[in-house]
C-alpha cells in the first residue's frame, strides 16, 4: 500500500530538489529524512537517471542509499558495454551498407568523453538518418534482430526480438536496448514544430557512425530536446547535467552559432532549460546568452521560466497537469489549437497513446490510461490525478528492501 499521496508528493519535492542541489554542489550536509524519504529519494534518482551520477559525487553515509547507488553503477557499466558493442556493430554495418547514421544525445556525450562508462544510463540509442536513407537503415536494423516496435511523429522505435524490459527499481544490466530511428530533429511546443534537423545532420556525411558538427550544435540539440521535456512536464535531472557539462567546452563561436547567427527564427525555445540549468548549475551559463534568448522568448513564457523549478517540470511533481505546456504557446492561434486537441484528441494522438498503452510497463494494468477521453477529462475536473509513471518508480522503490539492492549488487558483479 502507499502512503497518502499528500505525504508523497511532498516528499517528492524535497528529495528531488535536494537531489539537485546535491548533484550541482557535491558536499551538503546530509538530510535527515525519515526511512519513507530515502525510498522516495531512491525513486527520484532513477526517474531522473542520475544514480550513478550520485554514487560518484554524493558522500552522504545512509548505508542502504549507497549500496543501492552502487548497484545502479555497476549495472549502468555493465550496460554500458552492450550498448558500445552494439553501436560498433552498426558503424560496421552502416559502412559496408554506405549508409550514413548520426548516433544522438548521450551516444554522442559519450563518444566526446564527457562521461566515463557507468556514469551516465542510456534508455535506448537513437540514430539520425536521411529521409532517403530511412529504408536501408531499417534493413539494417531488421537484420541485427530487431523488429519495429510502434511509430510515433518524432521517430521509429525498434526492439530486440527477444527478450523482455527489467520490471524492478532502477536501471539493470540486461535491460533490452532499444533504439529510435529518426529522420527529423524537432519537437512541438506545443503545437507549433520546431525542426533543426539542418544543424544536426553533417554536411558531408561518411559511411557508418558520424558525429554533430560542432558542439554547439550537439547543444542546440540537448536544449531542444529539454525544452520538449519541459513543455510536456518529463524534464529530468540528467538534462540539466549533460548541458551543464557540454556548457564548461563551448567557447563564445559555439554560442553564436545557438544563438541564432545561421537562422531567422532565434532559438526562443532555449531559454527555460538554460534558465533551469542555471538555477542549480550556477555561473555555468554566460550572463550574455540570456540576454539574446529573452529578447526572442514569448513574455508568458520568459516570466514563468524565470521562477520554475525542476519538481514543477519533471515526473516529481506527482499530479497531471490537465493543460501542460500551453504557456508555450506562441499565438492565439496555437492556444486555440492546444485546446480543441485536449478536448478533441487526433486519431495520431490517438494512436499512440494505444501504443504508449501496449508498450510501456509503467501503464501496464493501470484503469485511468484505458478509459475514454471524456471520463479522463471528468476525471481531471473533479479530483487531482497522480501520474502512471511517477507512481510507478515510487511503487517499485517502496517494494524494493535493502537485501535486494545488495543482492543485486552481488549479482551484477559477478556477471
Amino acid at each position: 500500500m502507499l502512503p497518502p499521496l499528500r505525504i508523497v508528493r511532498n516528499g517528492l519535492r524535497r528529495t528531488t530538489e535536494a537531489l539537485a542541489a546535491e548533484l550541482a554542489q557535491p558536499g551538503g550536509a546530509m538530510p535527515a529524512w525519515s526511512e519513507l524519504e530515502w525510498q522516495l529519494a531512491s525513486a527520484v534518482a532513477v526517474a531522473h537517471g542520475v544514480s550513478p551520477l550520485l554514487c560518484q559525487f554524493s558522500a552522504w553515509q545512509h548505508s542502504p542509499w549507497q549500496r543501492f547507488l552502487q548497484s545502479q553503477r555497476e549495472h549502468v557499466e555493465l550496460r554500458h558495454r552492450r550498448i558500445a558493442a552494439l553501436l560498433q556493430r552498426i558503424d560496421t554495418d552502416a559502412r559496408a551498407a554506405g549508409l550514413a547514421l548520426v548516433p544522438l544525445k548521450g551516444s554522442a556525450l559519450h563518444a566526446i568523453g564527457l562521461y566515463a562508462p557507468g556514469e551516465r544510463p542510456m534508455a535506448d540509442i537513437d540514430l539520425l538518418v536521411r529521409e532517403d536513407d530511412a529504408a536501408p537503415a531499417i534493413r539494417l536494423l531488421l537484420q541485427l534482430g530487431y523488429v519495429e516496435s510502434f511509430v510515433q511523429w518524432k521517430h521509429r522505435v525498434f526492439k530486440p526480438a527477444t527478450g523482455r524490459p527489467f520490471a524492478g527499481l532502477g536501471e539493470h544490466r540486461d535491460t533490452p536496448i532499444n533504439i529510435e530511428l529518426h529522420t527529423r530533429i524537432q519537437e512541438r511546443l506545443p503545437i507549433s514544430t520546431v525542426d533543426i534537423t539542418g544543424w544536426i545532420y553533417p554536411q558531408a556525411p561518411r559511411p557508418g557512425l558520424n558525429p554533430y558538427p560542432s558542439i554547439g550544435d550537439l547543444m542546440s540539440h540537448l536544449l531542444l530536446h529539454a525544452a520538449g521535456n519541459i513543455c510536456g512536464r518529463s524534464l529530468r535531472l540528467l538534462h540539466l547535467h549533460d548541458i551543464s557539462l557540454l556548457a564548461k567546452r563551448m567557447v563564445a563561436s559555439d554560442w553564436d552559432a545557438l544563438c541564432g547567427e545561421r537562422a531567422a527564427d532565434a532559438p526562443w525555445w532555449a531559454l527555460p532549460p538554460l534558465r533551469l540549468v542555471a538555477r542549480y548549475y550556477r555561473h555555468a551559463i554566460p550572463d550574455a546568452v540570456f540576454a539574446r534568448l529573452e529578447r526572442a522568448c514569448p513574455p508568458l513564457l520568459r516570466t514563468i521560466s524565470r521562477r520554475q523549478t525542476l519538481t514543477q517540470v519533471s515526473c516529481s511533481a506527482l499530479w497531471l497537469h490537465a493543460f501542460a505546456g500551453i504557456e508555450w504557446s506562441r499565438s492565439a492561434r496555437d492556444v486555440g489549437q492546444y485546446l480543441r486537441n485536449r478536448v478533441r484528441p487526433s486519431e495520431e494522438a490517438i494512436r499512440e497513446r494505444a501504443d504508449m498503452v501496449r508498450t510501456q510497463l509503467w501503464l501496464q494494468g493501470q484503469s485511468w490510461v484505458t478509459l475514454n477521453h471524456a471520463r479522463r477529462i471528468l476525471t481531471w475536473l473533479t479530483r487531482p490525478v497522480p501520474r502512471m509513471d511517477t507512481l510507478y518508480v515510487v511503487r517499485a522503490a517502496l517494494e524494493t528492501p535493502a537485501s535486494a539492492v545488495q543482492m543485486t549488487r552481488h549479482a551484477s558483479a559477478e556477471g
